[in-house]
């Protein structure tokens, strides 16, 4: 996405149109077909259509993409790095850290006996959601988990982990029936049947919301708070605008931490919540 030569010409653009329009905010959050390197250059990405599907690479796929490489190779020194030595140093100290806290904080709190079958899907979107938000912060980069398609597909793979965990503990009609709650009268089991199964799916709805909502609204707001010195073409505001555009930034490091723990912890919890329906 970030703070590049680009964003700040935009906004030279909105404030001789008017100050009114807000569309050049939405065009540095949204995904796009190019990547902005202003005033270095913009890179077009390729079209790829295929049986009348658009498969288009995007901004937002190649940040995933590098958000993959950096996990796979990051990892792959981690792992090299304890077959020579047991004690861990440097990053893999920090990835050790991490490691155990998803396991120690989210997984076996939540889940119980078992976690360790959902361990590694935990830790893999954990990492994921981690590295894409903290792409987002990086200048001229993009934050994937501002799409909600993207957030969206995080939240449906949990879904289906979720529904698959339920189903492997309790078998495929003893998950279903475990979805009632115990000492209902006869008449109600139609009525709570429905809302059990309405509530598969909003909480998946609840993660990728959350997530995407999140992501947007930070990014939307320092860019608006730098807009209002071109907006308003004053000097008076520049160190308001730019104390609070830093202090929102510094925030945003913070909330890319939180964001992808919360989406692992509860997806943790609901994957808990199916395999050991007895609770």
């Amino acid at each position: 996405m970030w703070y590049n030569t680009s964003a700040v010409t935009d906004t030279l653009k909105a404030a001789e149109s008017g100050g009114n329009d807000s569309g050049w905010i939405m065009h540095h959050i949204l995904d796009s077909r190019e990547l902005d390197f202003e005033p270095f250059g913009v890179i077009h990405l390729p079209e790829i259509h295929l049986f009348g599907i658009d498969l288009s690479i995007t901004k937002h796929v190649v940040f995933m993409w590098l958000a993959a490489l950096l996990l796979i190779l990051i990892f792959w020194k981690v792992s090299k790095a304890y077959r020579k030595s047991k004690v861990p140093h440097g990053i893999s100290n920090l990835m050790e850290v991490l490691v155990v806290f998803v396991r120690d904080e989210i997984a076996r709190p939540t889940i119980g006996s078992g976690y360790e079958r959902f361990l590694p899907y935990l830790l893999t979107v954990f990492f994921f959601i981690l590295t894409c938000n903290f792409l987002g912060l990086v200048p001229y980069a993009a934050t994937a988990t501002s799409n909600i398609a993207v957030t969206a597909t995080l939240a449906t793979m949990s879904f289906i982990v979720i529904q698959v965990g339920g189903m492997i503990k309790n078998g495929v009609f003893g998950y279903f029936k475990g979805l009632i709650p115990h000492g209902i009268p006869f008449w109600l089991i139609p009525i709570m049947f429905v809302v059990e199964i309405l509530g598969l799916f909003t909480k998946p709805f609840a993660l990728a919301i959350r997530l995407f909502a999140n992501m947007t609204a930070g990014h939307i707001v320092i860019l608006a708070l730098l807009g209002l010195i071109f907006i308003l073409k004053t000097y008076i505001v520049v160190p308001v605008s730019v104390a609070f555009a830093l202090f929102i930034y510094l925030l945003e490091i913070l909330v890319a931490l939180i964001q992808a723990y919360i989406f692992t912890m509860l997806s943790s919890l609901f994957i808990g919540m199916a395999y050991h329906q007895e609770h």
